[in-house]
């Protein structure tokens, strides 16, 4: 028995290296239990990553896709979102010019797969655009434009069409909310955004400053008033057949343009070249003879020189008077025997001109040096008109005491009107807000009185030549001219300069038209009567159409201005 257990013993002993062979066997299968296990991590490792870079692209997709589809053309265009050019506002921070995003419409023929079909799209929608010029460039495959400054319509249309080939350049448009309306004063800014002409060249740095951007320019203009001023203006054009015209309202206490217009007048939308004089700034630009307006001027110096008060009688006035080579005559015949007020409320040629002969060359020449009357007008524009100098021969203080022989603008004879009606003190016309205003004493308050009161008769009077302003609740007065247009004698230039209200007058109103002709299918209110119109005078056209514009803004200018306002609340409840 103990023999066998001593074998069996053995035997277990001898198992030694079974058991560590059995150990090696095992470690071996635990080896590769191991190796497997990473080779799955590094499975689940991959199919992280792989997950992970789907997402990645699926995101970036849907992200693009619900993206401004012009980002895909536009990679780098974010500064087409910071403006180059500041705004220009109204007096009422209404916006009339404005940088916008806009396109040029550019073609990549090598990205046109089926030309063919494209040029059949842009035929069917844009007839315009020649098939045979955009198959030429087609074929030369070269970068080209197919339309530039696109609008928002056309922009949408070529969108629609598809195409990977149409590539939408951006770039800053100006644009300019009201057209035509401030075509004369606005002005225009090349393709790269520096102004060429009006309030955009003269403001140029100005609009450019980036510490400004923020900040709009604002003019003194009024967008309500002009449109009213624009509207009035053209339907007078069509009643006289005028072949042009031209108002300009400003305030004569602070030179405060609240509205110049100009007609014909063009869209600054559209980039024309436009070389017809026809089109200049007739305000600003335009020098004309203005005729009997002149008067007023003769008779406010004639005062202010303590030579004559406004009842003095001139006696013996003659009906024509020969001055050097030439006669001199009124249009109508005038009684004999007239006084200062009645010469102008008349408009006598040859009563004016006698008392410039009692104010004399000289003291008229400084009158006319005070005034800047013949010196180029003052304004934040460069379209500016140059008076046409002239000698001081024989007779031409005779005729410019009525306006014959002399050029001014518009401008610059509404200016010296302000100044005769304010107090006396001329201003400089100004499209901007000014802080300090220079003002020079021309003549004193008691003569502006005298010719504020002249003024309104000339519209109240029975022989006054401007009946058809006297619109009720706004006290009118003012002073017609009618002469022959520079250059041009078989053409008039007709003219009303009003002031209002004239007790205390706060705006002058000019109105102008060109070549005016009769009216005969107008039935004009008259002094209460209803009667046709026969006459081509400054009284019944330039005075009818100042009259209709002034009963139209009468009421806006009322409500900013109290004491107008009140003034004429009470006289509508008397």
């Amino acid at each position: 028995m103990k023999k066998k257990n001593k074998k069996k013993k053995n035997y277990n002993e001898n198992q030694t290296s079974f058991y560590f062979e059995d150990y090696l066997e095992t470690n071996q299968k635990n080896k590769k239990k191991t190796s497997s296990t990473i080779s799955q991590d590094r499975i689940y490792l991959l199919f992280f990553l792989f997950f992970s870079l789907i997402l990645i692209f699926s995101i970036k997709i849907t992200f693009v896709s619900l993206k401004n589809p012009e980002i895909l053309n536009n990679k780098s265009n974010y500064s087409k979102l910071i403006s180059l050019r500041r705004d220009i506002v109204d007096r009422n921070n209404s916006i009339i010019s404005r940088n916008i995003n806009s396109y040029h419409a550019a073609i990549n023929p090598s990205l046109i797969k089926d030309k063919k079909n494209f040029l059949l799209k842009i035929r069917i929608n844009f007839p315009e655009i020649s098939n045979e010029f955009l198959r030429l460039k087609l074929k030369e495959g070269k970068y080209f434009y197919l339309k530039r400054r696109l609008d928002q319509k056309d922009k949408e249309r070529l969108w629609a069409l598809g195409e990977k080939g149409i590539i939408f350049e951006p770039f800053q448009s100006r644009i300019y909310t009201n057209a035509n309306l401030y075509s004369h004063i606005l002005g225009q800014v090349d393709y790269d955004n520096f102004g060429v002409s009006g309030v955009e060249k003269y403001f140029d740095t100005e609009l450019k400053e980036k510490k400004l951007m923020n900040y709009p320019l604002q003019l003194t203009l009024d967008t309500n008033i002009q449109h009213i001023v624009d509207k009035e203006l053209n339907n007078a054009l069509h009643i006289f057949n005028a072949t042009g015209g031209a108002a300009l309202l400003m305030d004569v206490n602070n030179g405060e343009v609240l509205s110049l217009v100009s007609l014909p007048n063009y869209n600054i939308n559209i980039r024309e070249s436009i070389t017809d004089k026809n089109y200049i700034n007739k305000i600003t630009k335009g020098i004309y003879e203005l005729g009997s307006i002149f008067k007023t001027f003769t008779i406010a110096l004639a005062i202010e020189k303590n030579l004559v008060s406004s009842d003095t009688i001139i006696n013996n006035i003659p009906r024509k008077v020969k001055c050097s080579i030439h006669e001199i005559s009124d249009i109508k015949e005038f009684p004999k025997h007239l006084s200062v007020e009645d010469i102008l409320i008349r408009s006598s040629n040859i009563g004016t001109l006698m008392l410039a002969q009692k104010i004399g060359e000289e003291d008229y020449k400084e009158f006319l040096n005070q005034t800047k009357l013949l010196a180029p007008p003052n304004i934040q524009l460069e379209e500016l008109g140059n008076p046409l100098s002239f000698k001081w021969d024989k007779c031409k203080l005779e005729t410019i005491s009525y306006g014959h022989g002399i050029t001014v603008t518009p401008l610059q004879a509404t200016a010296t009107y302000a100044a005769l009606v304010n107090g006396g003190k001329i201003i400089s016309p100004t499209l901007i807000k000014k802080e300090k205003l220079e003002k020079k004493q021309i003549i004193s308050p008691d003569t502006s009185k005298e010719i504020n009161k002249i003024l309104r008769k000339v519209v109240t009077e029975q022989e006054g030549t401007a009946s058809l302003a006297d619109i009720y609740g706004y006290d009118v007065g003012g002073k017609t001219g009618t002469s022959q247009k520079y250059g041009n004698r078989n053409e008039n230039i007709n003219t009303f300069i009003s002031i209002f209200p004239s007790q205390s007058p706060k705006y002058a109103l000019l109105v102008m038209l060109e070549n005016p002709q009769v009216a005969k299918n107008l039935i004009y209110n008259y002094r209460g009567m209803k009667i046709k119109g026969t006459r081509n005078e400054a009284g019944w056209n330039s005075v009818y159409t100042a009259g209709k514009i002034i009963e139209k803004i009468g009421p806006i200018l009322a409500i900013k201005n109290d004491e107008f306002y009140k003034d004429y609340v009470a006289k509508k409840s008397n």
